[in-house]
């Protein structure tokens, strides 16, 4: 059946070549090497750039989610026989398919995300590269021996945790696929992943690439539906051993609680609130380089967004005048060209919200610098663009200082001080990210410890490695999810104890008769 039955050219092209992987132009769930058509909900994927629909496909039920877990299982001890070098060598080949399906897996991110294809070129190269770092890691996670003050041999055991559950979001489903699946795999885990329902198919592309690189039959599950039906079956499953959650603080924590219920442990990636602190002797054009970036790169649909822009009072009004005159170039419009640097937002709720939000701002006294709506040469495109939007003279209390937008909007607030921009940037409930802008070497570091967030940069923004751990602090979540820190949270400590001693000291019980 050709479930992707499309009638307009974007529709037929992604049709094309996402069949050159699968063999298949049926979206459905890749679960242990096969496709599983599901029998709930029909589904409809939408282009971001037109606001047309271009592909169905039905909710995936339980018993799929079922099917998937017993894959998973199955694979899981397949993977295990392999010696860690072997799984090493494994994950290399997948890293090398898909660097050899790179511009395929970008042409189909790009154009039904709605994502600029200048980015996502480079992100298929950090996926892959995502599964080389972590298969280097396969035969180096080991534990340790401890020193116990016995006669015992104590040593520890890094084993897996068995099947994972991890369901990603809408904004970046190649990136966060890779970023999730790499570590657990290496870590010598299955997983059933469930990418959002609206954006699932670069995922799909990676689950089938990683069989292709060698991966038993099955160790790679994509599961595509909704998170109210497939996700949640997936998380209540019994033989879901973690979950791991990228999304919403509101979602996150429905998610845990349910997981909760079996008492499954999470890693929680969720929502952000980042301050941006520019101070008086920053690099005021880097600044504002770095601002643009932080906040409009992806269309602001970015959890590590610096959202919250605060600028020291003695230059804000200059800063703010030469960063909506550098915003105002910036090129927004189709994501499949070369030249655009801000694509449509993925969907049109979404695109609601922001636009409510900006109508929230400049109700409660905020003004507007520039943008604030789709820009006018694209409203007969019917995309989803939203023009990069500069909000003046945010009050510290107001909703744009404390709820996430994920738009490209960012909130300007001018400040006295070292010791009310650090109050600023922490009268937040989240702490994913910030960033400070200073050529003071001593103050940039006492900004950086007293921010509370699980990523800060200095005099940069964005700057993101697979090498390092990543994770928020407070609503933002808890757990990591790269870097050595994933590995740990994807295995289980056993502790083994080994008596040494020829003749042990007895402190119980009598030796039979």
């Amino acid at each position: 059946m050709d479930n992707l039955n499309m009638t307009n050219e974007p529709g037929a092209r992604i049709r094309e070549i996402y069949k050159t992987i699968t063999g298949t132009q049926d979206i459905a769930s890749f679960v242990g090497g096969e496709f599983i058509t599901g029998s709930g909900t029909e589904l409809a994927l939408t282009d971001p750039s037109t606001g047309k629909v271009f592909a169905q496909y039905k909710d995936a039920d339980k018993s799929v989610i079922n099917a998937a877990m017993d894959a998973a299982a199955t694979a899981q001890k397949e993977w295990m026989k392999l010696t860690a070098s072997g799984r090493g060598r494994v994950m290399f080949e997948i890293a090398r398919q898909i660097r050899a399906n790179a511009a395929v897996i970008a042409e189909v991110e790009s154009r039904s995300a709605g994502r600029p294809i200048r980015d996502i070129r480079g992100e298929v190269t950090k996926v892959a590269e995502m599964f080389e770092y972590y298969a280097g890691w396969c035969d180096k996670l080991h534990g340790d021996v401890i020193p116990v003050p016995t006669t015992h041999l104590n040593y520890t055991r890094n084993e897996p945790i068995g099947t994972v559950v991890q369901i990603t979001p809408w904004n970046a489903p190649l990136n966060t696929g890779g970023w999730q699946i790499a570590p657990a795999i290496c870590a010598g885990n299955a997983v059933v992943i469930k990418p959002s329902e609206l954006t699932p198919l670069s995922t799909i592309l990676l689950g089938v690439l990683c069989e292709k690189g060698g991966a038993p039959r099955g160790l790679v599950n994509v599961i595509a539906g909704q998170g109210t039906t497939a996700g949640q079956a997936a998380i209540a499953h019994p033989q879901t051993g973690l979950v791991v959650f990228v999304g919403s603080a509101f979602a996150g924590s429905i998610i845990a609680a349910e997981a909760a219920k079996n008492v499954v442990p999470c890693i929680l990636e969720l929502g952000g609130k980042s301050a941006n602190i520019v101070f008086d002797d920053a690099d005021i054009d880097r600044a504002i380089l770095g601002a643009q970036s932080a906040i409009f790169g992806g269309a602001g649909q970015s959890c590590v967004a610096g959202s919250r822009l605060l600028v020291h009072r003695s230059i804000h009004q200059k800063f703010v005048e030469k960063y909506t005159e550098a915003t105002q170039r910036i090129p927004v419009g189709d994501p499949f060209l070369d030249t655009t640097q801000i694509g449509p937002i993925n969907n049109l709720r979404q695109w609601n919200k922001i636009s409510e939000m900006v109508e929230t701002g400049l109700k409660e006294g905020a003004t507007l610098a520039t943008g604030g709506r789709k820009p006018s040469e694209l409203e007969a495109t019917g995309g989803y663009y939203f023009a990069p939007t500069i909000l003046d003279n945010v009050a510290p209390q107001a909703t744009l200082s404390k709820e996430e937008v994920f738009g490209p909007v960012v909130g300007v607030t001018p400040f006295d001080s070292e010791e009310e921009a650090i109050a600023l940037a922490n009268d937040n409930p989240y702490g994913l990210a910030g960033a400070v802008w200073t050529q003071n070497v001593a103050r940039a570091h006492r900004v950086a410890s007293q921010v509370r967030a699980g990523t800060f940069w200095i005099n940069g923004y964005k700057t993101i490695s697979v090498m390092s751990p990543f994770g928020g602090f407070g609503k933002s979540g808890y757990g990591r999810s790269s870097g050595r820190d994933a590995l740990l949270a994807y295995t289980q400590t056993k502790s083994i104890w080994v008596e040494t001693a020829a003749d042990p000291v007895i402190t119980f019980g009598y030796f039979a008769g």
